[in-house]
């Protein structure tokens, strides 16, 4: 059938599966829109407040559902403001695509009004990108973007459509959803090396990350804990591959992990890694790390084997390919001695658990389990309270933590929990900070618009806090530029957005307020007032090794 591009490009969305999309409209993209009104009965548009929302939205979208997130904007300052959504993406390997107008062909090039070369800016952040020239190559571009999005390692695929090829009629023949490229295992050869090293190891540690949740590997994780009889620990990107309770899971590792696994990993003679990049959070001085462990690295990107860390064996294919070809050949084992260590690894980290009373961060956050179902989707933005939400909260069900990992992009987490929602059609939950939501809170007005069921909770001490814990323990209590001073009511703020909204200022009225938030309708804003110097313990100091841990500050937990 003969179609416009517009047309051509609306309709090769439907045809890929996709039912919902996030943008903002402009003049360069206009025709676009005029064809999402016309199929308005078979793809949803959201409209946010600004593309960046758009962007992170379409992120939390393809987080919690494992299907391509799509964004739209128009050109110049829209295909601008998706860049930092592209960059998240990107670093936390999330399948993405964003859809650019641009102005007409025969005006590339001549800075004419809103035109920017989004392809050359974005090059570096996403996996491919695309300038459509001709209106007949179009289908198969959106088709090709949606297998490079999530195929092999995902990301962020960009495609930039000229005015003039959106007007222009071309054929376009219906084609069958697209499917990722076939998932290939590691070569047997590097299998049977790596299950050699294995069977040897007296204290195998399993550290696993966004990989596992990027291939769907959550079960062959299990079972090859259970058969080599290894503990288990994660990246932030790793969490909730597992139920937080699960016995073998000593929970996050790294710069503001858990004790006990980060423990673990620094005691193991073996530290199998699994879709992780083993990042400076992660291994503190590298020069120390491992203490000569053997170190089994699987990741179906071969760039990142050896790429920060020395690896015995690097695997690369796809995980959970690879990990069934390692347990068809491994033999099981226990490891008595080595649990007997990791108790006492777990005493020492209860031993220092934060047993105060009142609204810290612990408290609260313990309160909030209570109210999640299983299946309940919790965005952060990033900041003290992210680590606080990786170490307390509990979760049941696989990609139902989102948060910027690699990028560490403060702003994420408003757009990322209205995607989430969308995508899940469940309640979703959003932790911040009083920082954080200050740089996203316009998308309240999104929120209420399409009255996303959501809970807001703010941690709201008045600082920026993650940077302000920097200055007190490494600059001398320098606070410089990090004690906001706003004058900020975010109850009425939600108020004038439409939006339902409450302070809690001591622990006994907090369930209430969440019950509150949790029955409503729409958006629910709970402003959480906790100490501002309340710190994220333990923490390892940048470029520190296990011996610099630091569990207490004097006064401070």
């Amino acid at each position: 059938m003969r179609l416009t591009g517009s047309d051509i490009l609306v309709r090769t969305l439907i045809e890929q599966g996709c039912d919902t999309v996030f943008g903002y409209p402009g003049g360069q993209i206009l025709h676009v829109y005029d064809s999402l009104y016309k199929y308005q009965d078979e793809i949803h548009h959201v409209l946010t407040a600004h593309e960046q929302g758009a962007a992170h939205a379409a992120d939390g979208y393809a987080r919690t559902t494992g299907r391509v997130g799509v964004v739209i904007a128009t050109s110049g300052p829209g295909a601008t403001n998706l860049v930092t959504g592209i960059a998240t993406a990107h670093l936390d390997s999330i399948p993405m695509v964003a859809i650019c107008g641009n102005v007409p062909t025969n005006q590339i090039g001549t800075d004419s009004f809103q035109e920017v070369d989004i392809t050359g800016v974005t090059l570096p952040i996403t996996k491919h990108n695309y300038f459509v020239g001709d209106v007949g190559e179009l289908a198969d571009v959106v088709r090709e973007a949606f297998t490079l999005a999530q195929s092999g390692r995902p990301g962020p695929v960009l495609i930039d459509i000229p005015k003039d090829v959106q007007m222009a009629v071309g054929d376009y023949a219906p084609a069958a959803p697209v499917q990722p490229i076939s998932p290939q295992p590691a070569k047997e050869v590097r299998i049977q090396e790596a299950a050699k090293i294995i069977t040897s190891a007296r204290r195998p540690y399993i550290y696993f990350g966004g990989g596992v949740v990027s291939a769907g590997a959550g079960e062959e994780l299990l079972a090859l804990a259970e058969r080599i009889d290894a503990p288990l620990g994660c990246s932030m990107m790793g969490l909730s591959v597992l139920p937080t309770d699960h016995p073998r899971f000593l929970g996050m590792q790294g710069m503001h992990g858990h004790l006990a696994s980060t423990k673990a990993m620094s005691g193991a003679d073996l530290i199998l890694a699994l879709g992780v990049r083993f990042n400076d959070r992660a291994t503190g001085n590298r020069a120390k790390f491992s203490h000569g462990a053997d170190i089994i690295h699987i990741d179906v990107d071969g760039s990142e084997l050896a790429k920060n860390i020395g690896v015995t064996c690097g695997l690369r294919g796809d995980l959970k390919e690879t990990l069934r070809g390692l347990l068809d050949i491994l033999p099981a084992a226990r490891k008595p001695a080595w649990w007997e260590m990791i108790a006492t690894y777990k005493e020492e980290e209860n031993a220092n658990q934060d047993t105060r009373p009142g609204m810290t961060p612990k408290n609260v956050l313990e309160r909030l389990n209570a109210h999640l179902e299983a299946d309940t989707p919790v965005a952060t933005d990033v900041g003290q309270h992210q680590m606080w939400s990786a170490q307390y909260l509990n979760f049941k069900t696989p990609r139902r933590f989102v948060s910027s990992g690699g990028l560490g992009t403060m702003g994420f987490g408003m757009g990322a929990a209205m995607g989430a929602a969308f995508g899940t059609g469940k309640r979703s939950v959003l932790i911040t900070g009083d920082g954080s939501f200050g740089m996203s809170l316009q998308e309240l007005a999104t929120a209420v618009t399409y009255q996303i069921p959501m809970v807001i909770l703010i941690f709201n001490n008045g600082v920026l806090g993650m940077v302000r814990q920097w200055q007190t323990l490494f600059f001398e209590k320098h606070y410089s530029a990090t004690v906001l001073g706003r004058k900020t009511d975010f109850v009425a703020l939600a108020k004038a957005f439409g939006a339902w909204g409450e302070k809690v200022d001591c622990l006994e009225d907090l369930d209430g307020a969440l019950s509150r938030a949790f029955d409503a309708s729409g958006p629910y804003v709970l402003d959480c007032k906790i100490d501002a110097d309340e710190l994220v313990l333990p923490m390892l100091p940048p470029g520190g090794s296990m011996d610099d841990l630091i569990m207490k500050v004097e006064g401070k937990i």
